[in-house]
């Protein structure tokens, strides 16, 4: 388990200094969490700060009646933030994170937060950059609610796909994009139906081809 935590902080996590790689080979345990696991939901205490070593995990908002909002998407060498804020401050989560595809997660303790912060620059610099990144993620996100239409959030919201995914071909069901941005799947499927026409997409059975 050591060796594996070393190699993953050695290779995806290059900036952290040595003490401080050693320190969390020894102290952390590694997951692996398949497809479709929630990782995360409202209202829970965190006993741990999760590294994503590998894989992506989608975090989102869920509303009363169980409908869900899209925030951004978290992959290989980020933290999340909200669990870094949520540990330090024992406050509880107010949003949801599932595994888009299988996983590995590096569990940091709850104890070692104050201490890592006070005692590691790159550990220091690591969470701070963390905390920047997801706020402009977050800004962002809010500005495409704000004052983007529908046709406009359903294309940046491919578009980060692409980004997150890392390829152009995207698996998704018009039903998980609606449920993501919290539209109705006629919607969503009306304005691919206009994205195919436009020659920006390709509508497949099982998956939607970014052609631009």
């Amino acid at each position: 388990m050591t060796e594996r935590i070393s190699y993953y902080l050695d290779t995806v996590f290059p900036s952290f200094e040595p003490e401080l790689k050693s320190r969390l080979a020894q102290e952390s345990t590694l997951k692996a969490i398949p497809a479709g696991e929630v990782i995360m939901r409202t209202g829970q205490y965190f006993k741990y700060t999760l590294l994503i070593a590998s894989g992506k995990v989608k975090l989102y908002r869920e509303g009363q009646d169980g409908e869900e909002a899209y925030i951004y998407t978290l992959q290989a060498g980020n933290a999340c933030a909200l669990s870094m804020i949520c540990n330090t401050r024992q406050q509880t989560s107010e949003i949801m994170a599932m595994a888009m595809e299988e996983t590995v997660a590096i569990m940091i303790p709850i104890q070692l937060m104050d201490n890592l912060m006070q005692q590691y620059k790159s550990w220091y610099y690591f969470v701070i950059d963390n905390y920047r990144s997801r706020f402009e993620e977050l800004l962002t996100v809010l500005d495409s609610v704000i004052f983007k239409g529908m046709d406009e959030r359903l294309e940046f919201y491919l578009k980060n796909q692409i980004k997150a995914r890392g390829t152009k071909e995207l698996p998704m069901t018009h039903m998980e994009i609606a449920n993501d941005l919290n539209t109705s799947r006629e919607v969503v499927s009306r304005l691919l139906k206009k994205m195919e026409q436009d020659k920006k997409i390709k509508l497949f059975r099982s998956h939607i081809a970014w052609l631009e």
